[in-house]
């Protein structure tokens, strides 16, 4: 997901970082629709043994239509617990702790859009406690309920689900394609996998899985979600708000105090000790790879995500007490250098690569480095300034790698010698399975830039992201059988959420650029029986005119052609305004709309040549947003059929703890 939109930067300046009033737009407290606040709220299931925090908020608005209480929460609210059909314990007693300090704060929100246009937002008191590091082993139904300004009450209902008592895989492959739908999938498979009257020659890897899945993406406040409150929901099966990183958004003045999930990565570690692995074409600290570990409201805490990496959550705050860590995983690969060098983005503005050198770690940032390094030691592998380059740009139109002043090292100088997803998880995989000695390993390899070209509306950069997951996963599969491992290891692919994007024909480039009017360029697409044919696969080497772009070295399962006369018209859902011409952008990826006075406008050195299209989006959004769509999960390898059918994304989680055996009932 990109960086958050001017619109949403203000809000959450407001809101002091929480949920959106209570029937669409604007909320008081996201999953909170009484003055009463218990989280985890009504509707989590827990993996038994899994543990997490309570956080208990009573509000008092000082005006605005809940206004209550003369602006004066409820000191004195009580909060018990109640197994099945047995009595209704103290929180205290139940969980045997003591009570906590009693916290106060203020914060305010608009209450609707009326509200934010005149500058009027509403204020609200808050009394709270929370309750750390806790857990329920006993599988079964439980009733929580907090009581509060003399007979109001909020009541959750919980469930802890029985766990698998035996393990099936040793190892887990865990693969994210960000925002990866299966409309993707479709378009990857039709510009790099032969067709002959309509039967395709070759297949992705994804369709030769064992398994087959949907999962269902909704947030807990909100039907769209983020790469984190998304990736929340698959790494600890709970679903969470926009921003958020395993962690339910209360309404503190702080990001780090609010209350924690416990992930898979850190159950791994504390349950079978076996090694870890992250591995991430974006920039280490961003939203997919960073829920594996961190805990905070705020995503955009880059700094806090890699000491978390490092040093564990009692890092950042150690008067909080968190009783679990992913602290120091074995592997850690991606892109995001300015949190390593020395400056203001990195934790404390220290030399980051030095500290994890101190915790043992060797340190890479070249493919060169990458492939001469050994698999005894913990490696950080960090390549790049930002994200990593995209897979067109590293393979095919390379000159874009130049100027860039992105070297991992700091030094100003190109990062020209990155690595791929199959490079880093190939070498992750040898890493982990020589320090895993024998108990396992789980490692997560997420391809980002599906996510991120499809934002900036750059379909060609996002499939061939796409086409080198797929590659990266044929060949794990392949090295995973050489060394031994595959019958042992669980591979799930799956994306985080989706996009409204899809093929609706073909489109003759050379047509709609030799055409003056907005109109006759749209008549250079064709539909239906006017869509043709795929102009990607050709023979290797063969060029059908002088202004395609032929690359073959990949070998089969790649386009040889990526700028063909006749390509795939697609669209998008929602998106700025902005101009098309369905041709490769060859100077590097897409930039679809820029800022005015007016807000985001089409781009006018983007696709000159194109037809104006007109946005579907609130004006301050200058790029395309996720969807609501369901997304597809692959899986194969032992327990792989428990991936079948139509679930929650929170299923994912509880799918793969269960192959593992992680839940303890006692």
């Amino acid at each position: 997901m990109p960086a958050l939109s001017s619109r949403t930067s203000a809000l959450l300046v407001v809101f002091a970082g929480f949920g959106l009033a209570s029937a669409q737009t604007f909320r008081r407290l996201g999953a909170c629709p009484t003055l009463g606040c218990v989280f985890p709220p009504d509707q989590t299931d827990f993996l038994a043994g899994q543990l997490f925090d309570i956080r208990l908020e009573v509000h008092a608005p000082v005006n605005g239509s809940e206004a209550s209480n003369n602006g004066v929460p409820d000191e004195k609210f009580t909060f018990c617990i109640q197994n099945g059909k047995g009595s209704c314990t103290d929180v205290t007693k139940f969980f045997k702790v003591q009570d906590p300090v009693l916290e106060k704060w203020s914060f305010s929100y608009f209450e609707d859009l009326f509200a934010k246009d005149a500058g009027t937002p509403n204020l609200v008191n808050v009394a709270s406690k929370a309750y750390r590091g806790l857990s329920l082993t006993k599988p079964g139904t439980y009733t929580a309920k907090l009581s509060y300004n003399g007979g109001s009450s909020t009541v959750a209902k919980w469930v802890v689900r029985k766990p698998a008592t035996k393990r099936k895989a040793k190892n887990v492959l865990f693969f994210i394609g960000d925002g990866m739908t299966q409309a993707m999938i479709t378009a990857a498979r039709l510009i790099a996998h032969k067709s002959v009257n309509g039967n395709y020659q070759s297949l992705m890897q994804m369709d030769q899985m064992e398994n087959l899945g949907h999962q269902m993406t909704h947030s807990i406040d909100s039907f769209i979600t983020d790469s984190a409150n998304s990736a929340t929901a698959l790494y600890t099966g709970k679903k969470s708000s926009v921003n958020a990183l395993n962690v339910y958004a209360d309404s503190s003045k702080s990001a780090l105090d609010d209350p924690k999930v416990e992930t898979i990565a850190e159950l791994f570690r504390r349950r079978i000790g076996g090694a870890l692995g992250i591995v991430s074409t974006a920039y280490i600290a961003d939203a997919t790879p960073a829920a594996l570990c961190a805990h905070t409201r705020d995503r955009g805490q880059s700094a806090i995500v890699v000491t978390e990496y490092l040093n564990g959550a009692s890092a950042v705050n150690s008067t909080l007490h968190w009783p679990t860590s992913c602290e120091g995983p074995d592997v850690l690969f991606g892109g995001g250098a300015e949190q390593f060098i020395p400056g203001s983005g990195s934790p404390n503005g220290t030399d980051y690569y030095k500290a994890f050198q101190a915790k043992g770690y060797k340190v890479v940032r070249s493919n060169t480095e990458l492939s001469a390094v050994g698999n005894k030691d913990k490696t950080l592998g960090i390549f790049s300034i930002s994200n990593l380059a995209k897979w067109l740009d590293r393979n095919v139109l390379k000159d874009n790698l130049k100027g860039q002043k992105n070297s991992p090292t700091g030094d100003g100088t190109d990062a020209t010698d990155q690595p791929g997803l199959k490079e880093m998880t190939i070498k992750a995989i040898d890493i982990l399975q020589a320090r895993s000695k024998n108990k396992g390993w789980f490692m997560m390899s997420e391809a980002a830039s599906i996510d991120k070209m499809m934002h900036a509306l750059d379909y060609d950069r996002a499939l061939g992201d796409l086409l080198e997951l797929d590659d990266t996963i044929r060949a794990s599969i392949a090295h995973l059988k050489k060394i031994g491992e595959l019958e042992d290891t669980l591979i799930v692919v799956t994306a985080d959420h989706g996009h409204g994007f899809d093929v609706f024909g073909g489109a003759d480039t050379k047509y709609l650029a030799a055409q003056t009017t907005d109109r006759k360029k749209r008549s250079a697409v064709g539909t239906y029986a006017a869509s043709g044919s795929s102009g990607y696969t050709v023979a290797d080497g063969m060029s059908p005119n002088n202004n395609t772009i032929v690359f073959g070295s990949q070998g089969p399962n790649f386009p040889v052609t990526w700028n063909p006369r006749y390509t795939f018209a697609a669209g998008f859902g929602a998106n700025p305004d902005h101009r098309e011409d369905y041709a490769l952008q060859t100077k590097g990826p897409r930039v679809p709309a820029v800022s005015s006075a007016d807000g985001a406008v089409a781009n006018p050195n983007d696709k000159p040549d194109g037809f104006s299209v007109p946005g579907t989006l609130s004006v301050d959004e200058s790029q395309g947003v996720h969807s609501l769509q369901d997304v597809s999960v692959f899986a194969s390898g032992p327990g792989s059929e428990a991936f079948r059918g139509v679930y929650n994304s929170v299923d994912i989680f509880f799918k793969i703890a269960d192959v593992l055996a992680l839940g303890k009932t006692h």
